[in-house]
């Protein structure tokens, strides 16, 4: 008679989906914007308003934000491989208009935006008064926004168990900040029904997600 095969327990830390990485790094070259704008058919460059010039990459779809120090603003891309993808589509950019970068940039991540789902309905009041650091104003917002502290995250919690995470920077502080919320709201529900009170009507499961780094 053959084993039954053991189901896959999925981990909390696997559940998000990367929508955005913001990054930063400097290329150590001066840039002269105003030449970029005028040969680069792919930028938008207002002096005026604003300081930076806009430089649109198609693949992988992004938007490089360039002072003439040479930093760079990168956002729309999903890994650290797109990043540094954008950033060699960028330098090869430069090079057409004499800037020469000599250095590998160093690529800091100062935002990660992941969305996923918790597969629970919540009911967000009674959530909100279990939960410490929340707010949650139903007139002006349908989400709870849920921040923590270590590691340093914010979370958008909707009804139907949706969730968006913004403020980590690395994997590993994905990870954990994942982790400290399944515990937290599963520890919030279980105060909850202790009370007699009611914050679900599906049971809970673990958090399910692709990891894209």
């Amino acid at each position: 008679m053959a084993a039954a095969k053991s189901k896959k327990v999925e981990k909390p830390e696997d559940s998000l989906k990367v929508q955005n990485i913001v990054a930063t790094t400097s290329l150590e070259e001066e840039v002269s914007l105003s030449k970029l704008a005028r040969t680069q058919p792919n930028t938008e460059y207002n002096p005026e308003t604003f300081p930076g010039l806009v430089l649109r990459i198609k693949q992988p779809k992004s938007a490089v934000l360039v002072f003439s120090s040479g930093n760079l603003v990168c956002t729309g891309v999903k890994s650290i491989a797109q990043v540094r993808e954008v950033i060699d589509q960028v330098i090869k950019q430069l090079k057409k208009i004499g800037v020469h970068v000599k250095i590998k940039p160093k690529i800091n991540v100062q935002n990660i935006v992941a969305s996923g789902s918790i597969n629970l309905d919540l009911n967000l009041n009674t959530l909100s008064l279990e939960l410490e650091n929340t707010e949650y104003e139903p007139e002006q917002f349908p989400g709870l926004v849920y921040k923590l502290e270590d590691p340093t995250a914010t979370f958008l919690l909707f009804s139907n168990g949706k969730l968006v995470c913004t403020g980590t920077k690395n994997k590993e502080q994905l990870e954990e900040s994942m982790k400290q919320l399944n515990k937290n709201v599963r520890a919030a529900l279980k105060r909850l029904k202790e009370k007699g009170g009611e914050a679900s009507e599906t049971p809970a499961k673990e958090l399910t997600s692709e990891d894209v780094f």
